[in-house]
């Protein structure tokens, strides 16, 4: 994910807009070293009986970038709770 200031957002949002749905890339903005909104791509896929979080998390594949990321649970702390 990449991280930019929302004045570079406001300049550029035509190329930013055209990462996210032609890359997949997605996109923080935010001020003062702080997140406070995330550009990332709508499912071309869209589900009108759920809302946009589900149809985002079901439908795109918007969040693959945590495929990198270490696991902070094990199928035993799952099995636990």
């Amino acid at each position: 994910m990449k991280i930019i200031t929302t004045t570079k957002a406001r300049k550029d949002i035509g190329n930013i807009i055209n990462r996210v749905k032609y890359h997949g890339d997605v996109f923080a903005i935010g001020r003062r070293n702080s997140m406070d909104a995330i550009i990332m791509k709508f499912p071309e896929a869209y589900n009108p009986d759920l809302n946009e979080i589900t149809n985002m998390n079901a439908y795109s594949h918007s969040f693959d970038f945590l495929k990198d990321e270490p696991d902070i649970y094990t199928i035993a702390d799952l099995k636990g709770k």
